[in-house]
């Protein structure tokens, strides 16, 4: 991981956050027993896709994404996530820093080599090369356990992960998980609720 001084938060324009904070309330939070991809039973799931997929909620992630990536103390080649919760956010992000005339490239993480073609495990490959600086993009850290896979197959590829940018933290552990393993990990909201809890009180943002 890249030593370079990271800021101890991040700038988000207000409205912005306001908003993103509206949509995933509404649409990504569902109340209900579910098992989650850690394995962990939970009596509320967050869907982000139902907000990235969102042509309103892409526009407020990636200018929300990008304005962090221009925080940064050295700009990176790209951005990059474990499909398909990162599809959306890498896209969104990406194409916003070429609006921005500052482009950064996208490339995803497959959970396993492709079993045909290049057999590669990242798509995108084209975009990155062994020594380039990337961010992380996540949708939801609960455990950890997808992120920790996506520092790994980065660090095979010998990309340096400066940080690790997530939409939503459950905060039940993946956070310091991912920091304990080396790489910055920074969240636009965080929320940590039971069904009876407020729903107004569920998350806030960074």
């Amino acid at each position: 991981m890249s030593q370079a001084a990271l800021p101890s938060h991040f700038e988000t324009n207000p409205e912005h956050k306001a908003r993103l904070l509206a949509i995933l309330k509404e649409k990504s939070y569902v109340e209900g027993e579910v098992v989650l991809a850690s394995g962990k039973k939970s009596d509320f799931y967050v869907d982000c896709r139902q907000t990235s997929l969102d042509a309103e909620g892409a526009y407020l992630i990636g200018q929300i994404f990008h304005r962090w990536l221009e925080q940064l103390p050295e700009h990176p080649v790209a951005v990059g996530g474990m499909t398909m919760g990162a599809d959306p956010l890498v896209t969104a992000t990406s194409v916003t820093s070429f609006l921005e005339s500052n482009p950064v490239n996208a490339f995803l993480l497959r959970k396993e080599p492709k079993g045909h073609g290049m057999q590669s495990q990242i798509e995108g490959t084209k975009s990155v090369e062994a020594g380039d600086q990337v961010v992380l993009l996540e949708d939801v850290v609960t455990t950890g356990g997808s992120t920790l896979k996506a520092l790994d197959v980065c660090g095979a590829a010998n990309l340096d992960v400066v940080a690790v940018f997530c939409l939503v933290d459950r905060q039940e552990g993946g956070r310091a998980a991912v920091e304990q393993h080396g790489a910055p990990c920074f969240r636009s909201s965080r929320g940590r609720m039971s069904r009876a809890s407020n729903l107004n009180h569920w998350m806030s943002l960074q």
